[in-house]
């Protein structure tokens, strides 16, 4: 019998208490193991889907499913979320160290472990030797690397990312979508990850839902069935370039509004 997926979610739409339409009725399944990127134009609901699966909001109908149970399940082994936003929000005064353990302070887990902990996150970022420093002496990469790592603090299983590049440069941007694929591809991570890029989107993916206008559905799910590590050399391909073709073409017609589900 196959697996559960990680999260299972039928029918769910978002309505805020403003009458805000966020999000009409959206099925999704995320598999273990994959990265899912949601990709669509500002303002289609990408966030408030991610919201909804790490469940800091609660659908207006529908339901979610998280590795087959309640959400009330999660958190424990197997079964644990990081999330990764779209600025660092570090504690400005405190050092990276303090800023990557926070998460295991939080759920009392003694120091020395934490210390341990947090430097092991810290290493995988590439980052070991900067822990006794503060975010303002990094770069703005490099505070980003932190904010990996402090989701990375707590091993989790699911790692959820609200667009954490957008607002580098592209040379930096794409270096760090290169650390992030061999992160994630290193350890054995599930991700979903939110942009608007459609470059960003076809170098990381495994597949690609592309999320629609107001209110936001998935009106097309499309692999990137390309084998990994992708390097400089997928950049430039003709592969690369068609994936983008095609991923353009939807995400033009889905935010005139003009590409049904049927055509998806």
């Amino acid at each position: 019998m196959a697996a559960a997926p990680v999260v299972k979610i039928n029918g769910a739409e978002k309505v805020y208490p403003n009458g805000t339409r966020a999000l009409s009725p959206v099925d999704l399944q995320i598999r273990r193991g994959e990265f899912l990127t949601l990709l669509g134009p500002s303002g289609c609901g990408k966030t408030t889907l991610l919201n909804l699966i790490a469940g800091l909001i609660a659908p207006s109908a529908g339901t979610l499913r998280w590795w087959g149970g309640d959400f009330v399940a999660t958190g424990g082994l197997g079964r644990r979320f990081g999330f990764v936003f779209q600025a660092p929000t570090l504690m400005p005064w405190a050092r990276v160290e303090a800023n990557v353990r926070l998460p295991l302070d939080l759920a009392g887990v003694d120091r020395a472990s934490a210390t341990r902990g947090a430097l092991a996150a810290l290493a995988q970022v590439g980052l070991e030797k900067f822990a006794q420093h503060y975010p303002r002496e990094l770069s703005g990469g490099m505070q980003m690397r932190v904010s990996i790592a402090r989701a990375l603090a707590t091993a989790p299983d699911l790692l959820l990312m609200d667009e954490p590049f957008g607002a580098l440069d592209e040379f930096t941007r794409q270096r760090l979508d290169g650390e992030l694929a061999a992160l994630w591809a290193g350890r054995g991570l599930t991700v979903v990850f939110v942009t608007h890029s459609i470059y960003e989107a076809v170098f990381l993916s495994t597949r690609v839902a592309v999320i629609g206008a107001r209110p936001g559905r998935v009106i097309a799910d499309v692999p990137i069935d390309e084998p990994f590590p992708r390097g400089d050399a997928f950049r430039v391909s003709t592969a690369f370039a068609r994936h983008c073709q095609r991923l353009s073409a939807l995400v033009a017609e889905a935010g005139a509004g003009t590409l049904s589900d049927a055509q998806a």
